[in-house]
């Protein structure tokens, strides 16, 4: 089960008792930030694209969206989301669990700069009902992420 493989995961960072799995589902934003009664962009959604060798996880905060004009000019091609039949075998993980740490090694992670004004943040944990709490810094180390890019639309108010 992918929840067992990321605790074995975190367990080679002594995190493992960070993952939280739930009676409900954490599927989405939504139910996540339900679920650990948090306001939705502490929730760090793993959005899944493709490239053009294997695919790209983008870890932003809940409460943004993807901007294809900021992602095209920091990847050189447009976005295009992960087809369902293609989530598990790219990512490693189920719709509702893709998370950004122990993917495939053709899965390239980066981490958005939205998830930076959180000191803590909740990526999936595996599973549609699990997710880990971090710091942006455990986030980044743990997803193995290249690097900081700045891909999503800014947020009303922000």
């Amino acid at each position: 089960m992918s929840v067992d493989r990321v605790k074995q995961y975190l367990s080679r960072f002594s995190m493992q008792d960070r993952l939280q799995e739930f009676q409900v589902s954490s599927a989405t934003v939504e139910l996540a930030a339900n679920a650990l009664g948090v306001e939705p962009g502490r929730i760090a959604k793993t959005i899944s694209l493709y490239c053009e060798a294997g695919c790209i996880l983008i870890v932003t905060a809940g409460d943004t969206k993807i901007d294809n004009a900021k992602f095209k000019a920091q990847f050189g091609f447009k976005a295009k989301m992960l087809n369902a039949e293609d989530v598990e075998p790219l990512t490693g993980y189920r719709i509702g669990g893709v998370c950004p740490f122990d993917n495939p090694p053709d899965a390239r992670v980066y981490c958005d700069v939205s998830l930076k004004r959180f000191d803590s943040v909740y990526p999936a944990g595996g599973s549609e009902s699990s997710c880990v709490m971090l710091s942006c810094d455990e986030l980044f180390h743990l997803s193995k992420s290249k690097q900081w890019v700045d891909v999503c639309k800014k947020r009303e108010g922000a």
